[in-house]
């Protein structure tokens, strides 16, 4: 293998950690000189960062390469057109890059590329014979991101293994999707996540079935749950809550008739409980609880065509409205805050005192009504449910009042937050919840691009048929990123072996020239054994600063040549343990071998 000397490589640690970084990783990442900051969400890959990026690569293109699929490379400036006719140019909406070139065509920064697959093939292939079909690429994405951050996490540029599968019908793409379902169980546990597999929702990539891979990380910003009962597991966007069963009617023919309350001075659920309790106790004589009354959350939606549309959301008053869940169920459409100019322009909203008898079908107003306010309910409010809400009149709240008695919606919204002990959707038990990054998700597309394209094959009776597509894609510089998260102690990084930018980092120490000639020696014998050696040899650097950076870069195993050399020995640390042992110089090659390649 080879020698890189410190000397000569282009690095510069940093002992302060960067502004704008939060997560320990990145902040790791930048100061060991793996990248750097070039602007918002968009970063420069160094050497050192390159070299782990490489590894990334590799483990991924070997397991694409076992299941089949083949490597192309698309371009990442690309036409409007193909976007255009699947949707995307509009639905992607504020995150895509768009420009114009100097002709005034407009183009975009691709930031996945089902159309170019799509076209390609429809441009090759005519035929069931040549199906089955899977292709990938590795290659710079760019989304841009409202709010970029945690480094590579969540950038504006990034790297993307995307591949996709061609079939004639539907039993070719599951066989497909379960191919593309184990590389990754292989990818990801070559990596070293630890990480689960929860179901997942499309979003604008459309098509059916759908699954992430979450590396389990507490920065993470995806929240799944998890059933330890059953092993079902789901991203919180993908989660189906059951609906709520009807009230019994005998129960609901004894609820009073809806009655309005003087509740002065009440805008939240909680002063509305406090006063409930206070001025008009329960008959059973239980306090009442954010549980008994029903929470009207209005938002904006803006969708990618300029319209906006007011939306309310019915749910228990102890539950808050989850914006992901929210975002994932109203897509393409970007929900915003209703401002006091949306509630002036819809007077029939009393804020802070929103009832469900001004909304949906309940104001009496035809479908497409301008005025109109669609309003949906959370699956857990069942018919025949009583609740205490708003009366849409300030300082008036209205007890008694019965979904399907005294009010409708217009349908349901899976958009209340999911909480540690909610009922598992499966039935078998308790879901909890944890946080994890998304490095993984795989689709099956169905032909929603290949209609939109017009990919067609003849099948074996000389019939046109529309091919069916899978998506699979995997964040290989958030993988990096993942790594580095989840592999680091105070000093610094700490990579797995086979992920680490060298395999051995020796270290010269004190100024002794013999010592140097040494460790050179030494470098070129571990090269010779098959071995990446990162060297230290600067030879006015003193051995703490030496010590810090061998730390801070992270390679796993660490040999120091200084004063033990006299008496024929030098030292292997292992970075992960803190380990140290003094090895003969005559065994250090064979023991450094041995340690590196796992060797017993």
């Amino acid at each position: 293998m080879s020698v890189t000397r410190m000397s000569t490589l282009f690095l510069r640690t940093l002992r302060e950690d960067p502004a704008d970084a939060e997560l320990p990783g990145h902040k790791l990442l930048v100061r060991a000189g793996y990248i750097r900051r070039a602007a918002p969400g968009i970063y420069s890959w160094l050497p050192l960062g390159l070299k782990v990026l490489a590894k990334v690569e590799q483990i991924v293109r070997e397991e694409m390469d076992a299941i089949g699929a083949q490597e192309v490379r698309f371009p990442a400036l690309l036409p409007r057109e193909p976007y255009e006719a699947s949707g995307r140019w509009t639905d992607y909406g504020d995150n895509l890059f768009r420009l114009k070139d100097r002709r005034e065509n407009d183009m975009l920064l691709g930031p996945t590329h089902e159309e170019m697959f799509t076209l390609t093939v429809k441009d090759l292939y005519s035929s069931y014979k040549d199906l089955p079909l899977a292709l990938y690429q590795i290659q710079i994405k760019y989304r841009d991101e409202a709010r970029p951050r945690a480094g590579l996490l969540r950038g504006r540029e990034f790297i993307m293994k995307d591949s996709y599968s061609f079939d004639v019908d539907d039993a070719g793409l599951e066989a497909a999707y379960q191919r593309h379902r184990d590389a990754y169980v292989k990818i990801f546990d070559r990596l070293g996540f630890d990480y689960v597999i929860v179901k997942a929702t499309s979003g604008a990539m459309g098509g059916s079935a759908s699954e992430e891979f979450l590396a389990i990380s507490d920065v993470g910003e995806d929240t799944f749950v998890r059933c330890d009962e059953s092993g079902y597991a789901a991203n919180v966007e993908a989660v189906q809550v059951p609906q709520a069963p009807d009230v019994d009617p005998d129960i609901v023919a004894a609820i009073p008739p809806a009655t309005d309350l003087d509740t002065s001075d009440t805008p939240t659920i909680e002063t509305l409980v406090n006063c409930l309790n206070d001025l008009y106790p329960r008959s059973d004589g239980r306090a009442w609880t954010g549980a008994d009354t029903l929470k009207n959350v209005v938002v904006m939606l803006a969708y990618p065509d300029g319209h906006r549309e007011p939306l309310v959301i019915g749910l228990p008053g102890d539950r808050q409205v989850d914006p992901k869940r929210l975002e994932a169920q109203v897509a393409p459409a970007e929900v915003e805050e209703f401002t006091e100019a949306d509630f002036a322009a819809y007077p029939a909203l009393v804020k802070g005192y929103i009832g469900p008898v001004a909304m949906g079908p309940n104001a009496g107003l035809a479908e497409g009504d301008a005025r109109r306010l669609r309003f949906l309910v959370d699956p857990t409010i069942a018919r025949g449910s009583e609740w205490v809400t708003g009366a849409n009149k300030h300082g008036v709240h209205v007890a008694h009042l019965v979904y399907g008695r005294d009010f409708e919606a217009d349908g349901l919204i899976h958009a209340a937050q999911v909480r540690d002990g909610d009922p598992s959707p499966d039935g078998a038990g308790e879901l909890r919840t944890a946080r994890g990054i998304e490095m993984g998700h795989i689709f099956q597309l169905g032909r929603k691009y290949a209609d939109a394209l017009g990919l067609k094959v003849l099948d074996e009776n000389g019939k046109l048929v529309t091919v069916t597509m899978g998506s699979y894609g995997v964040g290989v510089s958030r993988a990096v990123a993942a790594v580095a998260e989840s592999n680091h102690d105070e000093a610094g990084l700490v990579w797995p072996r086979n992920l680490a930018p060298f395999d051995v980092h020796l270290v010269a120490t004190g100024k002794d020239e013999a010592i140097f000639e040494a460790a050179a020696g030494f470098a070129d014998e571990l090269a010779a054994a098959g071995l990446d050696v990162l060297y230290d040899d600067r030879p006015k650097v003193s051995p703490g600063v030496k010590f810090k950076d061998a730390e801070i870069v992270g390679v796993p195993t660490i040999v120091v040549v200084g004063r033990g050399l006299a008496e024929g020995t030098v030292e292997i640390k292992d970075r992960r343990s803190g380990e140290r042992r003094a090895v003969p110089v005559d065994a250090l090659v064979s023991e450094v071998t041995r340690e590196v390649r796992g060797q017993e």
